[in-house]
């Protein structure tokens, strides 16, 4: 890749004359010697992918093995549907969508990790919800995949985004970074704009601690990607409406180095600290080891 910042992703921008997802299909087909029609065309599989997952999370019986979760992306898709929800209107539409991917995945459904399987519902619960308001097709979403995996590229190589390795800000905070990026450019913003939105949005999840319960990608995971949708909808509409991160995003991601780094080891998906080590949460895990 031409580039290793988001600064100097906005740059090359500039400079050829393209936005963040064109740029980065380029860079891909560049990288992998693979026409730009044939990375378009895998993308396009992939978004299917988190369409498919949307709706079985919407109409199947996600109960996970476990049986600690499942069915809660229905029940906020019924109480929007049939209540004056607080949230309610398109932020609840992706709160609902973004549970529904992440409970698929917790009953062993097929799901793109985005950029992990702990995060996977958080863009395809942006990116459907807002596709579904604003009538754009699925080529158009594509190339939001594509701004989407060039701010994750960034993340990755200057920070982590494994909640092993830097807590769940690495994992939820990267995906309502690259979300809210992406969602900034489909709306027509610039690159520059794209990149505030990446750094408005980690800068509320730093020191996210990685505590799953019985050690599983469901609690506090699931709800956790339902909020983040949320929160990358607000990022992206502070930075269309020109605020700016004033600390720069490339800053913000050597934070979340720094602050995942210096995390204990029990806050990093070990499930020894956090809301695993709560007395509930301990219990879960008993009952969980009596089950086996």
């Amino acid at each position: 890749m031409n580039f290793q910042t988001l600064s100097q992703l906005a740059v090359l921008c500039g400079e050829r004359g393209l936005g963040i997802g064109a740029l980065m299909l380029e860079e891909q087909s560049a990288e992998s010697g693979r026409s730009k029609e044939q990375e378009f065309a895998t993308m396009s599989q992939y978004y299917g992918v988190m369409k498919e997952a949307v709706q079985r999370g919407l109409t199947e019986n996600t109960t996970s093995r476990s049986g600690l979760t499942g069915l809660d992306a229905q029940r906020v898709a019924a109480y929007n549907a049939a209540e004056e929800p607080c949230l309610g209107g398109p932020a609840g539409q992706a709160m609902a969508y973004a549970l529904a991917v992440s409970e698929v995945n917790a009953s062993m459904g097929r799901i793109i990790a985005t950029p992990t399987a702990g995060s996977c519902g958080i863009i395809p619960g942006v990116f459907l919800s807002c596709q579904e308001r604003f009538g754009w097709d699925d080529d158009y979403m594509v190339s939001g995949l594509f701004a989407a995996g060039a701010i994750g590229y960034v993340i990755a190589n200057n920070s982590f985004v494994s909640g092993a390795e830097g807590g769940c800000q690495a994992e939820v905070g990267s995906a309502i970074g690259m979300a809210a990026g992406a969602l900034t450019e489909l709306r027509g913003g610039t690159p520059a704009q794209a990149v505030h939105a990446v750094g408005l949005a980690l800068k509320n999840t730093l020191g996210l601690i990685c505590d799953p319960v019985g050690g599983l990608v469901e609690i506090p995971c699931i709800v956790r990607n339902g909020f983040g949708a949320v929160t990358a909808l607000a990022a992206a509409d502070m930075a269309l409406a020109g605020v700016r991160s004033v600390i720069p995003s490339d800053e913000v991601i050597k934070v979340m180095l720094e602050v995942g780094s210096a995390m204990p080891e029990k806050h990093r998906e070990t499930a020894g600290g956090g809301l695993a080590q709560t007395p509930t949460g301990r219990q879960i895990m008993k009952d969980l080891q009596s089950k086996k």
